[in-house]
């Protein structure tokens, strides 16, 4: 296999940007492409390299690989490529199977505040494959050693960028919460998190809906932050927050593995 497409693959990776990799795994008749043939796309569809069989599946591919990139899973894509109609247009002769894989970038979690179930909230994104940003002032090196950037200085949280891969979690649990949870509203992330009790939560809700924000917004806050695991300790409270920020990266339900395959000793 070329060098050119590793070093590709490694620069995109270095980039942390989304793209596909087309593989033809299966041909039979006058295929053009040979199994083994790649290409490499983007999340427009463009192809950035390769090429796995010229005009007749190429807009079939690319559609794929824009919806591998949309839903983050796998795909085998067969092509008829005899049949005009039922087909990809247009008859090329034989058949192909591609696989596309999706590369997502990793998800970041932006952590505000400092503390114990910060510093551990971090540790644990960091296992989970998480690029962490904490903003504080009092965030130090030495409590947050496998943070990729710490931010000291954001007083007005210009630095909280919210993406549709970025996870917020505020837990400074001090009177400027409200500002960062409705800047983290003003991006379109999968998850915005707020580590307080029961009635801070209501304290800041009540706050940003008097500064207009609209009650639908505020639903998708999470707060108090984290799945019921009964847990009372930092540690604790921080695994119940990243299981709550997994759980809805990969579409999990939240529900014990033994209800979801409803195992059941009495059916054994």
């Amino acid at each position: 296999m070329s060098t050119e497409f590793f070093e590709k693959l490694n620069l995109l990776n270095t980039q942390e940007v989304p793209f596909a990799v087309a593989t033809v795994i299966r041909i039979t008749g006058s295929v053009s492409a040979k199994p083994g043939a790649k290409s490499i796309l983007d999340s427009e569809g463009n192809t950035l390299y390769g090429w796995v069989g010229g005009g007749c599946a190429e807009e079939a591919v690319r559609d794929a690989a824009m919806d591998s990139l949309k839903d983050g899973q796998t795909r085998i894509v067969p092509l008829d490529l005899d049949d005009e109609v039922l087909g990809v247009g247009m008859p090329c002769g034989g058949t192909m199977d591609v696989y596309v894989e999706p590369y997502l970038p990793r998800p970041e979690l932006h952590l505000i505040g400092h503390g114990r179930i910060a510093e551990v909230l971090a540790e644990l994104a960091h296992l989970m494959h998480f690029m962490v940003t904490v903003n504080d002032p009092a965030a130090v090196r030495e409590r947050f050693p496998k943070a990729d950037r710490l931010i000291n200085s954001d007083p007005d949280f210009k630095q909280l960028e919210v993406g549709p891969n970025t996870f917020v979690v505020v837990v400074t649990q001090h009177k400027g919460d409200q500002h960062s949870i409705k800047k983290a509203l003003e991006g379109n992330g999968p998850y915005i998190g707020l580590v307080a009790s029961t009635k801070r939560s209501k304290l800041v809700f009540q706050y940003l809906l008097d500064e207009g924000v609209a009650k639908s917004e505020l639903k998708r806050v999470h707060s108090p932050a984290g799945l019921d695991f009964g847990g009372t300790t930092p540690e604790e409270i921080a695994l119940s927050i990243i299981a709550e920020m997994v759980s809805i990266r990969r579409g999990g339900t939240g529900s014990t593995m033994m209800e979801i395959k409803q195992v059941n000793p009495d059916a054994v």
